[in-house]
């Protein structure tokens, strides 16, 4: 009988084996993508994880509830201005830091161009770039290099983009008017369900890749990109 138990025992591991690689093959991208980032902890390390000082200043663009702004603000005490142009988000994100001399909330989305925008809401994962959805708001985008200069910002030491699928026309224009120089960290996430979104985020990583290094690279889910000479 022990025979027969090792002999089953033994099919069972390998039919266990071979479900496991099955399920692989069939794992939605997205979600064979993000494994390698789960499995560094990328949220809790490489995200927040700068040299930044209390003289820094930050760019959030995508604010959603402000936790990214409110783990960099505790880590550094250093200047961040949050771009949310989702009323709704806008406003929880200044609720949560009232009385943060060092959080600015601004109630735009950073663009190419200035232009008023119907969202999809979706949570985290609302879009100008995804159809359906029966929940839309109108929002306000400005022209990132005119909000730069009326800002009066000279330098930003980390600017975070997810704006689901807004990322490409955006790195395109800092790119284009020359702010990318002034920008010392970018950290990015590119989003796939763009219209050609393999060959954009190609050709802008060739633009970026004459000014910024990449420091960490997970594609579609986080890349950084740090000046050159900041390195």
């Amino acid at each position: 009988m022990s025979g027969v138990r090792g002999a089953v025992e033994g099919l069972l591991l390998f039919g266990a084996r071979v479900f496991q690689r099955l399920a692989r093959f069939f794992e939605p991208e997205q979600a064979r993508r993000v494994r390698p980032w789960l499995a560094v902890d990328g949220d809790r390390t490489l995200r927040v994880d700068y040299d930044l000082t209390p003289d820094s200043v930050v760019f959030d663009l995508g604010g959603y509830e402000g936790q990214w702004a409110n783990e960099i603000v505790g880590r550094y005490g250093c200047r961040v201005f949050v771009f949310e142009p989702v009323p709704a988000f806008a406003e929880g994100i200044e609720r949560r830091f009232a009385g943060n001399v060092l959080v600015r909330v601004l109630r735009v989305g950073l663009a190419d161009r200035d232009a008023q925008a119907n969202i999809v809401l979706d949570a985290d994962g609302s879009s100008m770039h995804r159809d359906g959805g029966a929940r839309r708001v109108s929002i306000e985008l400005r022209r990132a290099a005119d909000v730069v200069r009326e800002l009066d910002v000279r330098r930003i030491d980390l600017m975070k983009i997810n704006i689901e699928g807004a990322e490409y026309d955006l790195l395109e224009h800092l790119i284009g008017c020359g702010l990318i120089g002034s920008i010392r960290d970018i950290q990015i996430q590119f989003h796939d369900f763009v219209a050609d979104a393999v060959a954009r985020r190609d050709a802008i990583r060739r633009e970026l890749a004459k000014t910024h290094e990449t420091t960490y690279c997970y594609p579609f889910v986080w890349e950084n990109w740090r000046r050159k000479d900041a390195t």
